[in-house]
């Protein structure tokens, strides 16, 4: 009996972290894929529509403090980048996320945006698109 008491909690909570790494949501670290440094953590988070966010709750090592987005051309203009929503309006597409936006603040570009999880849900590629060129960067879960 006392195997059960300690066993049941553990197998009650291995579907919620198998959903945990199947999904986007969370904390990311960002990594810069020119310098391999880390720049941000982002959050992202589901809406009720289904739709998946992400918003810098945390900038490392700013090139100045409190920096807004003085390139952005949108709502976002002139606005602080630390709480910043830079990814909108991804939907599930398999198993990926697609047809949103995200935002480069340094640049003050939107590009279209994919994300799909890889390394077991480790790491999440982040691919930014203008045209048939796009780069990727591959975020680390915290």
């Amino acid at each position: 009996m006392r195997i059960i008491r300690f066993a049941l909690p553990l197998l009650l909570a291995l579907p919620t972290l198998a959903v945990a790494q199947s999904s986007p949501t969370g904390r990311w670290k960002t990594i810069d894929d020119e310098t391999g440094q880390a720049k941000s953590i982002v959050e992202i988070t589901r809406a009720s529509n289904g739709t998946f966010s992400g918003r810098i709750v945390e900038l490392l090592a700013p090139s100045r403090p409190n920096p807004t987005c003085d390139k952005c051309k949108d709502d976002r203009k002139d606005k602080p980048i630390t709480g910043m929503e830079i990814i909108r309006g991804m939907k599930a597409d398999g198993a990926s996320w697609s047809g949103g936006t995200i935002l480069k603040p340094d640049e003050g570009k939107v590009y279209k945006s994919k994300m799909e999880l890889v390394e077991n849900g480790a790491k999440l590629k982040v691919s930014g698109c203008v045209a048939f060129i796009c780069k990727s960067q591959l975020w680390e879960r915290i």
